[in-house]
């Protein structure tokens, strides 16, 4: 295993967050920030980040608004 550095470690956080490195890119970057405290902050932002979009994405529109935006769709589609 070779340590890739921060450059390396920071341009491919995104991925690495998302599962879509492999193993052997994961495991590098893995072994550099068990080592770099900048990285892994980094990681730790990244992490809360993708956890609070997901919480945010299973929420539910009001109905109120939900009926509004339906009402607004039928009434686009009948003068379409």
């Amino acid at each position: 295993m070779t340590d890739c550095g921060c450059d390396k470690a920071k341009a491919e956080l995104e991925e690495f967050l998302h599962n879509e490195l492999s193993e052997q890119q994961c495991s590098d970057i893995r072994e550099h920030m068990a080592n770099c405290d900048d990285c892994s902050a980094e990681h730790l932002v990244g992490i809360t980040l993708t956890e609070k979009v997901k919480q945010s994405c299973q929420e539910k529109a009001p109905e109120e608004l939900r009926a509004m935006i339906e009402g607004a769709i039928l009434r686009a589609d009948a003068n379409a």
